[in-house]
Protein backbone atom coordinates (compact mmCIF):
# COMPACT_ATOMS: atom_id res chain seq x y z
CA UNK A 1 0.00 0.00 0.00
CA UNK A 2 2.82 2.41 0.86
CA UNK A 3 4.56 1.87 -2.50
CA UNK A 4 1.36 2.95 -4.31
CA UNK A 5 0.84 6.08 -2.23
CA UNK A 6 4.32 7.52 -2.80
CA UNK A 7 3.99 8.36 -6.55
CA UNK A 8 0.46 9.72 -6.00
CA UNK A 9 1.71 12.10 -3.32
CA UNK A 10 4.67 13.13 -5.48
CA UNK A 11 2.35 13.96 -8.32
CA UNK A 12 0.05 15.95 -6.07
CA UNK A 13 2.96 17.93 -4.67
CA UNK A 14 4.38 18.84 -8.04
CA UNK A 15 0.90 20.09 -9.14
CA UNK A 16 1.16 18.42 -12.58
CA UNK A 17 -1.11 15.64 -13.84
CA UNK A 18 0.20 13.23 -16.41
CA UNK A 19 -2.35 12.91 -19.32
CA UNK A 20 -3.90 9.50 -19.67
CA UNK A 21 -3.32 7.64 -22.93
CA UNK A 22 -6.99 6.79 -23.15
CA UNK A 23 -7.94 10.47 -23.19
CA UNK A 24 -5.31 11.64 -25.68
CA UNK A 25 -7.08 13.66 -28.37
CA UNK A 26 -7.16 12.12 -31.84
CA UNK A 27 -5.87 8.69 -30.84
CA UNK A 28 -9.04 6.76 -30.05
CA UNK A 29 -11.14 7.50 -33.16
CA UNK A 30 -8.91 5.99 -35.85
CA UNK A 31 -10.27 2.41 -35.59
CA UNK A 32 -13.75 3.78 -36.29
CA UNK A 33 -12.69 6.05 -39.15
CA UNK A 34 -10.17 3.73 -40.81
CA UNK A 35 -12.69 1.43 -42.62
CA UNK A 36 -14.40 4.47 -44.16
CA UNK A 37 -11.06 5.97 -45.22
CA UNK A 38 -10.01 2.68 -46.86
CA UNK A 39 -13.24 2.38 -48.87
CA UNK A 40 -13.21 6.12 -49.66
CA UNK A 41 -9.70 5.85 -51.03
CA UNK A 42 -10.28 2.60 -52.96
CA UNK A 43 -13.65 3.40 -54.52
CA UNK A 44 -13.56 7.21 -54.90
CA UNK A 45 -10.13 8.81 -54.71
CA UNK A 46 -8.33 6.08 -56.66
CA UNK A 47 -10.89 5.93 -59.56
CA UNK A 48 -10.91 9.73 -59.78
CA UNK A 49 -7.13 9.84 -60.03
CA UNK A 50 -7.03 6.94 -62.51
CA UNK A 51 -9.71 8.57 -64.68
CA UNK A 52 -7.79 11.87 -64.69
CA UNK A 53 -4.62 10.10 -65.79
CA UNK A 54 -6.56 8.19 -68.44
CA UNK A 55 -7.94 11.44 -69.89
CA UNK A 56 -4.39 12.35 -70.96
CA UNK A 57 -3.88 9.06 -72.81
CA UNK A 58 -5.23 7.24 -75.85
CA UNK A 59 -6.57 4.37 -73.76
CA UNK A 60 -9.02 2.09 -75.50
CA UNK A 61 -11.41 -0.53 -74.18
CA UNK A 62 -9.89 -2.99 -76.64
CA UNK A 63 -6.40 -2.46 -75.20
CA UNK A 64 -5.06 -0.60 -78.24
CA UNK A 65 -3.17 2.60 -77.35
CA UNK A 66 -3.05 1.95 -73.60
CA UNK A 67 -0.58 4.11 -71.68
CA UNK A 68 0.15 6.24 -74.77
CA UNK A 69 0.43 9.76 -73.46
CA UNK A 70 -1.63 12.18 -75.58
CA UNK A 71 -1.25 15.36 -73.55
CA UNK A 72 -4.15 17.80 -73.97
CA UNK A 73 -5.27 16.39 -77.33
CA UNK A 74 -8.39 14.75 -75.84
CA UNK A 75 -9.44 18.00 -74.14
CA UNK A 76 -8.85 20.01 -77.32
CA UNK A 77 -10.97 17.53 -79.29
CA UNK A 78 -13.72 17.64 -76.64
CA UNK A 79 -13.98 21.43 -76.78
CA UNK A 80 -14.39 21.37 -80.58
CA UNK A 81 -16.65 18.30 -80.80
CA UNK A 82 -20.17 19.37 -81.95
CA UNK A 83 -21.72 16.25 -80.38
CA UNK A 84 -20.35 17.27 -76.99
CA UNK A 85 -21.99 20.69 -77.25
CA UNK A 86 -25.31 19.33 -78.58
CA UNK A 87 -25.52 16.76 -75.76
CA UNK A 88 -24.61 19.48 -73.25
CA UNK A 89 -27.38 21.63 -74.68
CA UNK A 90 -29.86 18.75 -74.27
CA UNK A 91 -28.70 18.27 -70.67
CA UNK A 92 -29.14 21.95 -69.82
CA UNK A 93 -32.57 22.01 -71.53
CA UNK A 94 -33.69 19.00 -69.49
CA UNK A 95 -32.40 20.69 -66.30
CA UNK A 96 -34.40 23.84 -67.06
CA UNK A 97 -37.55 21.84 -67.83
CA UNK A 98 -37.40 19.80 -64.61
CA UNK A 99 -35.71 21.89 -61.90
CA UNK A 100 -38.23 24.71 -61.58
CA UNK A 101 -41.39 22.51 -61.68
CA UNK A 102 -39.87 20.02 -59.24
CA UNK A 103 -39.39 22.84 -56.71
CA UNK A 104 -42.69 24.67 -57.26
CA UNK A 105 -44.95 21.61 -57.55
CA UNK A 106 -43.37 19.99 -54.49
CA UNK A 107 -43.96 23.17 -52.47
CA UNK A 108 -47.61 23.38 -53.56
CA UNK A 109 -48.20 19.70 -52.72
CA UNK A 110 -46.60 20.11 -49.26
CA UNK A 111 -48.67 23.23 -48.53
CA UNK A 112 -51.90 21.46 -49.51
CA UNK A 113 -51.15 18.48 -47.27
CA UNK A 114 -49.88 20.63 -44.38
CA UNK A 115 -52.97 22.84 -44.32
CA UNK A 116 -55.04 19.90 -43.12
CA UNK A 117 -56.86 18.62 -46.20
CA UNK A 118 -58.84 15.43 -45.46
CA UNK A 119 -57.19 12.05 -45.99
CA UNK A 120 -53.63 13.26 -45.40
CA UNK A 121 -52.04 9.81 -45.24
CA UNK A 122 -53.56 8.97 -48.65
CA UNK A 123 -52.07 12.10 -50.20
CA UNK A 124 -48.69 11.53 -48.56
CA UNK A 125 -48.59 7.95 -49.81
CA UNK A 126 -49.75 8.81 -53.34
CA UNK A 127 -47.28 11.72 -53.66
CA UNK A 128 -44.24 9.81 -52.35
CA UNK A 129 -44.93 6.28 -53.63
CA UNK A 130 -43.72 6.87 -57.24
CA UNK A 131 -40.29 7.86 -55.90
CA UNK A 132 -39.86 4.34 -54.52
CA UNK A 133 -40.34 2.69 -57.91
CA UNK A 134 -37.24 1.57 -59.87
CA UNK A 135 -36.50 3.33 -63.11
CA UNK A 136 -37.19 0.21 -65.21
CA UNK A 137 -40.76 0.01 -63.90
CA UNK A 138 -41.38 3.75 -64.34
CA UNK A 139 -40.16 3.81 -67.93
CA UNK A 140 -42.13 0.67 -68.80
CA UNK A 141 -45.37 2.16 -67.46
CA UNK A 142 -44.87 5.51 -69.15
CA UNK A 143 -43.84 3.95 -72.46
CA UNK A 144 -47.31 2.39 -72.52
CA UNK A 145 -48.92 5.74 -71.66
CA UNK A 146 -46.88 7.43 -74.42
CA UNK A 147 -47.92 4.92 -77.11
CA UNK A 148 -49.08 6.95 -80.15
CA UNK A 149 -52.04 4.69 -81.10
CA UNK A 150 -53.15 2.84 -77.97
CA UNK A 151 -51.63 5.02 -75.23
CA UNK A 152 -53.84 6.55 -72.54
CA UNK A 153 -52.60 10.12 -73.10
CA UNK A 154 -53.42 10.20 -76.82
CA UNK A 155 -56.78 8.52 -76.13
CA UNK A 156 -57.65 11.33 -73.72
CA UNK A 157 -56.60 13.96 -76.25
CA UNK A 158 -58.65 12.32 -79.01
CA UNK A 159 -61.67 12.21 -76.67
CA UNK A 160 -61.67 16.02 -76.55
CA UNK A 161 -61.03 16.41 -80.29
CA UNK A 162 -57.25 16.89 -80.29
CA UNK A 163 -55.02 14.86 -82.59
CA UNK A 164 -52.59 12.47 -80.98
CA UNK A 165 -49.01 13.54 -80.20
CA UNK A 166 -45.83 11.65 -80.95
CA UNK A 167 -44.69 11.87 -77.34
CA UNK A 168 -41.39 10.05 -77.77
CA UNK A 169 -40.96 10.02 -81.57
CA UNK A 170 -41.40 13.73 -82.31
CA UNK A 171 -38.37 15.97 -81.67
CA UNK A 172 -40.64 18.79 -80.48
CA UNK A 173 -42.20 16.75 -77.68
CA UNK A 174 -39.67 14.04 -76.74
CA UNK A 175 -37.76 16.05 -74.12
CA UNK A 176 -41.00 17.47 -72.72
CA UNK A 177 -42.35 13.93 -72.34
CA UNK A 178 -39.26 12.79 -70.43
CA UNK A 179 -39.49 15.88 -68.21
CA UNK A 180 -43.15 15.04 -67.46
CA UNK A 181 -42.18 11.49 -66.48
CA UNK A 182 -39.33 12.78 -64.28
CA UNK A 183 -41.64 15.26 -62.55
CA UNK A 184 -44.16 12.51 -61.69
CA UNK A 185 -41.45 10.11 -60.60
CA UNK A 186 -39.19 12.27 -58.39
CA UNK A 187 -41.33 15.10 -57.01
CA UNK A 188 -42.15 12.97 -53.93
CA UNK A 189 -38.64 13.41 -52.47
CA UNK A 190 -38.82 17.21 -52.60
CA UNK A 191 -42.39 17.05 -51.29
CA UNK A 192 -41.14 15.14 -48.23
CA UNK A 193 -38.38 17.70 -47.53
CA UNK A 194 -40.85 20.58 -47.76
CA UNK A 195 -43.37 18.80 -45.53
CA UNK A 196 -40.73 18.26 -42.82
CA UNK A 197 -39.67 21.91 -43.05
CA UNK A 198 -43.28 23.11 -42.75
CA UNK A 199 -43.77 21.09 -39.58
CA UNK A 200 -40.71 22.83 -38.07
CA UNK A 201 -42.10 26.36 -38.50
CA UNK A 202 -42.92 27.70 -34.99
CA UNK A 203 -46.67 28.01 -34.30
CA UNK A 204 -46.27 31.23 -32.33
CA UNK A 205 -45.39 33.07 -35.56
CA UNK A 206 -48.77 32.18 -37.07
CA UNK A 207 -50.52 33.00 -33.77
CA UNK A 208 -48.92 36.44 -33.64
CA UNK A 209 -49.86 37.07 -37.29
CA UNK A 210 -53.45 36.00 -36.63
CA UNK A 211 -53.67 38.45 -33.71
CA UNK A 212 -52.44 41.20 -36.05
CA UNK A 213 -55.18 40.26 -38.52
CA UNK A 214 -52.94 38.79 -41.24
CA UNK A 215 -54.79 36.70 -43.81
CA UNK A 216 -53.75 33.39 -45.34
CA UNK A 217 -51.82 34.92 -48.26
CA UNK A 218 -50.06 37.38 -45.96
CA UNK A 219 -48.97 34.54 -43.64
CA UNK A 220 -47.75 32.58 -46.66
CA UNK A 221 -45.60 35.40 -48.07
CA UNK A 222 -44.38 36.84 -44.75
CA UNK A 223 -43.91 33.71 -42.62
CA UNK A 224 -44.04 30.42 -44.49
CA UNK A 225 -41.89 31.18 -47.54
CA UNK A 226 -39.13 33.01 -45.57
CA UNK A 227 -39.01 30.12 -43.10
CA UNK A 228 -38.60 27.68 -46.01
CA UNK A 229 -35.75 29.63 -47.60
CA UNK A 230 -32.98 27.24 -46.51
CA UNK A 231 -35.00 24.20 -47.58
CA UNK A 232 -35.69 25.78 -50.96
CA UNK A 233 -31.98 26.48 -51.44
CA UNK A 234 -31.10 22.89 -50.55
CA UNK A 235 -33.75 21.42 -52.87
CA UNK A 236 -32.72 23.71 -55.74
CA UNK A 237 -29.05 22.72 -55.49
CA UNK A 238 -29.83 19.01 -55.21
CA UNK A 239 -32.32 19.16 -58.06
CA UNK A 240 -29.98 20.89 -60.47
CA UNK A 241 -27.22 18.37 -59.72
CA UNK A 242 -29.62 15.45 -60.18
CA UNK A 243 -30.97 16.82 -63.48
CA UNK A 244 -27.49 17.40 -64.86
CA UNK A 245 -26.71 13.71 -64.23
CA UNK A 246 -29.78 12.43 -66.11
CA UNK A 247 -29.18 9.21 -68.03
CA UNK A 248 -31.24 6.14 -67.15
CA UNK A 249 -34.80 7.18 -67.99
CA UNK A 250 -33.70 8.75 -71.29
CA UNK A 251 -31.60 5.73 -72.25
CA UNK A 252 -34.45 3.31 -71.50
CA UNK A 253 -37.13 5.37 -73.27
CA UNK A 254 -35.51 6.90 -76.34
CA UNK A 255 -31.79 5.97 -76.30
CA UNK A 256 -31.13 9.63 -77.05
CA UNK A 257 -33.50 9.83 -80.03
CA UNK A 258 -35.22 10.88 -82.12
CA UNK A 259 -32.20 12.16 -84.08
CA UNK A 260 -30.16 12.70 -80.86
CA UNK A 261 -32.63 15.36 -79.69
CA UNK A 262 -32.72 13.90 -76.15
CA UNK A 263 -29.19 12.53 -75.81
CA UNK A 264 -27.61 13.89 -72.59
CA UNK A 265 -23.90 14.30 -72.02
CA UNK A 266 -23.73 11.21 -69.77
CA UNK A 267 -25.09 9.04 -72.57
CA UNK A 268 -22.56 10.53 -75.00
CA UNK A 269 -19.76 9.69 -72.54
CA UNK A 270 -21.15 6.15 -72.20
CA UNK A 271 -21.36 5.68 -75.98
CA UNK A 272 -17.84 7.06 -76.49
CA UNK A 273 -16.27 4.85 -73.83
CA UNK A 274 -18.19 1.58 -74.13
CA UNK A 275 -19.61 1.58 -77.69
CA UNK A 276 -16.75 3.32 -79.50
CA UNK A 277 -14.09 1.96 -77.06
CA UNK A 278 -12.37 5.38 -76.61
CA UNK A 279 -11.83 5.39 -72.85
CA UNK A 280 -9.24 8.18 -72.88
CA UNK A 281 -11.44 10.57 -74.82
CA UNK A 282 -14.52 9.64 -72.75
CA UNK A 283 -12.54 10.44 -69.59
CA UNK A 284 -11.59 13.84 -70.97
CA UNK A 285 -15.24 14.65 -71.78
CA UNK A 286 -16.17 13.48 -68.27
CA UNK A 287 -13.73 15.92 -66.70
CA UNK A 288 -14.94 18.79 -68.88
CA UNK A 289 -18.49 18.06 -67.71
CA UNK A 290 -17.25 17.71 -64.12
CA UNK A 291 -15.71 21.19 -64.32
CA UNK A 292 -18.99 22.65 -65.63
CA UNK A 293 -20.96 21.02 -62.77
CA UNK A 294 -18.51 22.39 -60.19
CA UNK A 295 -18.79 25.91 -61.63
CA UNK A 296 -22.61 25.77 -61.64
CA UNK A 297 -22.69 24.44 -58.06
CA UNK A 298 -20.40 27.19 -56.79
CA UNK A 299 -22.50 29.82 -58.60
CA UNK A 300 -25.68 28.43 -57.03
CA UNK A 301 -24.18 28.43 -53.55
CA UNK A 302 -22.95 32.02 -54.03
CA UNK A 303 -26.40 33.17 -55.14
CA UNK A 304 -28.22 31.54 -52.23
CA UNK A 305 -25.62 32.67 -49.66
CA UNK A 306 -26.08 36.29 -50.79
CA UNK A 307 -29.85 35.97 -50.36
CA UNK A 308 -29.28 34.58 -46.88
CA UNK A 309 -27.18 37.65 -46.01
Amino acid sequence: MSSLRIPLRASARSGTARPSRRGAPGSSGWPFVLPFLVFFGLFLVLPIGYGLWMSFTDSSLTGHGDNTFAGLDNYAEALTDPEVWSSLENTVWFTVLTSVPLVVVALVMALLVHTGMPGQWVWRLSFFAPYLLPVAVVTQVWSLLFQPDLGLLNSMLKAVGIDGIGWLVDEKYAMWSIALLTLWWTVGFNFLLYLAALQAVPDHLYEAAAIDGAGAWRRLWSITLPQLRRTTALIAVLQVLASLKVFDQIYLLTKGGPDNSTKPIIEYIYDTGFANYRLGYASAVSYVFFAIVIILSIAQLKIFSRRED
